[in-house]
């Protein structure tokens, strides 16, 4: 079995268990196969050049870590990835800020990263590189003679051709990225989209016949959809057992009967944070009957601190929080808790199986697990129902259970809130049956081992597939 090197932008702590389905499963493979996980430390070395690689070894698994300069912060991270690339890619184009100083320094760090990464990688490893910040790292491996079967997994949405050409290096993306082996994305809609940017810049054509595979000056690479997933199973028992804690206990008595609405994002633009709670609101003045008998949790970290786009937000979700609670409520209820900072998984967990109904509505998203979590996390005989985005990733597999809004349209989200808080056991357990089917099927260690083996398959095109991560396990061509 081939040894798996994993580089991604972020790396695990090799002291601490794995949070998160994607961690858990790429441990996992890389526990089973041995090898390599390398990525940044998230530590800094100022004005100095970052040295040399720190290694860690646990078990099977030699983590590699490289600090990251001030300027190459500000430049590859703080810059091209997530002041160009992250906004759009979310069909952002408004908010890019674009500059040749961060298109610079973003190919520098991939270059750093592969100068760092060559002297580790052995004849016959499996190259597994993620997201967004390493799109052309594949390119300069290429470019030190490594001849090793590389993949990428892009984590975030592809948009269309009309959107990603707009970015001035984005031809010079598209020509890195067919260094790779296998591309995989989340959806085929996203890889069709990369499909299509391939074809109208001219770098890559597929090749007729061959379900998947694309031709670039030569050489021939593989492109598909593998919906990523979760640990169903687990998230499920933490979460039964979650809720049996004394803090659970005490949070299902504040209640006191009412039931919970629970969102939870990161505090982003991305997710519709304004949009929901105006939706909430609507749906306290539309039906006056549910006044003091519902509760809308939402929990959202922080991110980005001192970025401006994102201040502005948290100022703004919170004076609507404010605005909610000041018209609605009572000397003994709060329509809205709007809570600021993060929580661990075991928490999230009990309140996703307290909460009667999980609010999931990103204006888009490369997948969204926490709509699987909420899933995971439901009692099989009183389960909650799931309000999600139809521009969610997540929402190809768990449309037969879930209600589909519209996350730019208001009023969906104010007619989903009404019929969910009024759906009958019957029904939620019928709709969360389906989800949990899926769920089950495609977890996370599916979508781990099938992207693997495609990675492994040295044979030219991908199997045939059908519908996203319900036919083929995990894995979709386009």
């Amino acid at each position: 079995m081939s040894r798996l090197i994993v580089v991604s932008n972020r790396v695990p702590a090799p002291d601490r268990p794995p949070q998160g389905g994607l961690a858990v499963a790429v441990r996992a493979a890389l526990q089973e196969r041995g090898g390599v996980w390398m990525g940044w430390s998230g530590q800094s070395s100022g004005e100095e050049d970052p040295g040399a690689l720190k290694l860690f070894e646990e078990g099977q698994i030699t983590y590699a870590l490289s600090d990251l300069s001030e300027r190459d912060l500000s430049e590859y991270y703080n810059g091209l990835a997530n002041s160009v690339l992250w906004p759009l890619c979310h069909y952002r184009i408004d908010l890019t800020d674009y500059s040749r100083r961060d298109a610079e320094g973003y190919f520098r760090v991939n270059r750093h990263f592969a100068g760092r990464l060559a002297p580790l990688i052995r004849k016959g490893d499996l190259i597994w590189i993620h997201d967004y910040h390493l799109i052309p790292l594949a390119a300069e491996l290429r470019k030190l003679g490594i001849t090793n079967r590389i993949g990428f997994f892009m984590h975030i949405p592809w948009p269309a051709p009309d959107v990603f050409l707009t970015l001035p290096v984005g031809e010079t993306l598209l020509r890195a990225m067919t260094s790779y082996d296998l591309l995989g994305f989340q959806t085929a809609p996203d890889a069709g989209n990369f499909s299509l940017c391939l074809s109208r810049s001219g770098v890559a054509k597929p090749v007729p016949g061959e379900d998947g595979t694309h031709l670039a000056e030569g050489r021939r690479f593989r492109v598909g959809a593998f919906p990523i997933s979760i640990d169903a199973a687990a998230f499920g028992r933490t979460a039964a057992n979650a809720v049996r804690n004394v803090a659970m206990r005490k949070f299902r008595a504040s209640l006191e009967g009412r039931m919970l609405i629970m969102g939870v994002d990161r505090l982003d633009y991305t997710k519709g944070l304004p949009q929901r709670m105006h939706a909430f609101g609507r749906f306290l003045e539309s039906s006056p009957e549910w006044l003091g008998r519902v509760t809308y949790l939402q929990v959202t970290p922080q991110t980005r601190e001192g970025v401006a786009q994102y201040d502005t937000l948290r100022q703004e979700v919170a004076g609507l929080a404010g605005q909610i609670n000041g018209m609605h409520s009572r000397l003994d209820w709060m329509p809205v808790r709007y809570v600021n900072r993060a929580f661990g998984q075991q928490t999230l967990a009990g309140l996703y199986r307290i909460a009667r109904i999980g609010l999931v509505t990103p204006l888009r998203d490369g997948m969204n697990l926490v709509a699987k979590e909420y899933v995971a996390a439901q009692d099989p005989e009183d389960p909650g129902t799931l309000i999600l985005s139809r521009f969610a990733g997540a929402a190809a597999e768990l449309r037969d259970g879930a209600l589909l809004v519209n996350p730019y349209d208001e009023e969906t989200i104010t007619r989903a809130i009404a019929q969910a808080v009024t759906m009958t056991r019957d029904e939620r357990k019928a709709r969360y049956a389906a989800m949990t089917a899926v769920l089950a099927e495609h977890d996370v260690f599916a979508w781990c081992r099938n992207y693997m083996a495609q990675l492994g398959d040295a044979r030219p095109a991908l199997a045939s597939g059908t519908e996203a991560g319900r036919r083929a396990p995990g894995q979709t061509v386009v």
